[in-house]
C-alpha cells in the first residue's frame, strides 16, 4: 500500500521537463525539510536542460554521421587544441579514462584520429586528428553551431551574457568547493 504522502497529485503522463522539475523540488522539500529548494531546483535545471540540449544536438547533428556526443567532444577538443595525450583529453572533457580510451579506438578505426609517439617525450602517446577527422569536424561545425544558436536564441543577448557570467562563477567556485574531477 502506498503512503498518501508519496502518491502523485496528478497523472505522471502529464509531466514534462519543467513540470517534473517542479514535482521533484516539491517532493524533496516535503519529504526532506532541510532541503534548499533553490539549490535543488538549480542543479536539476542545469542537468536536465544540459541533457536535453545534448540529446537535441547529438540526435540532429552527430548521430546521423555515426558519432556520439562523446565522440564529437573528443574530436572537437583535438580540433581546438591539437595533439593531446589520452589523460589530457580525459581532464579537459571530464570523461572517464576508459571512455576516452574506447572512443579513441573507435575514432582511430574510423580513420579520424591517429596515435603516435610524442616528439618531445617518446614515452608518451599523442592522439591527433587525421586530415579526414579535421575535414569532418570542419563540415559539422556549422550545423552544430546552428543548433547552439537556436538554443541560445531563447535568451536575449544580455540574458546570454548574464547566464554565461553566472555559469563562469559556478565553474570558478569548483576549486573552492573541493569538487571531484576526473584526472
Amino acid at each position: 500500500m502506498q503512503d498518501s504522502t508519496n502518491a502523485p497529485d496528478h497523472d505522471p503522463s502529464d509531466l514534462n521537463l519543467l513540470t517534473s522539475l517542479d514535482r521533484a523540488v516539491d517532493a524533496l522539500t516535503q519529504r526532506r525539510p532541510d532541503t534548499s529548494p533553490m539549490a535543488a531546483r538549480l542543479v536539476l535545471q542545469l542537468t536536465r536542460i544540459a541533457d536535453v540540449m545534448i540529446y537535441d544536438i547529438e540526435s540532429r547533428v552527430h548521430r546521423p554521421r555515426g558519432w556520439s556526443w562523446s565522440g564529437f567532444r573528443v574530436l572537437f577538443t583535438l580540433w581546438t587544441i591539437g595533439p593531446l595525450e589520452s589523460r589530457q583529453i580525459t581532464r579537459i572533457t571530464g570523461m572517464s579514462r576508459a571512455g576516452v580510451s574506447a572512443l579513441i579506438k573507435t575514432l582511430e578505426r574510423d580513420g579520424l584520429v591517429t596515435r603516435s609517439r610524442s616528439e618531445t617525450d617518446r614515452r608518451t602517446i599523442e592522439i591527433e586528428l587525421t586530415e579526414q577527422g579535421q575535414t569532418l569536424v570542419d563540415e559539422v561545425l556549422d550545423e552544430h553551431h546552428a543548433r547552439e544558436r537556436r538554443w541560445a536564441g531563447a535568451l536575449t543577448d544580455d540574458e546570454q551574457r548574464q547566464l554565461s557570467k553566472l555559469l563562469d562563477k559556478l565553474a570558478g567556485a569548483s576549486d573552492d568547493l573541493g569538487v571531484n574531477v576526473r584526472e
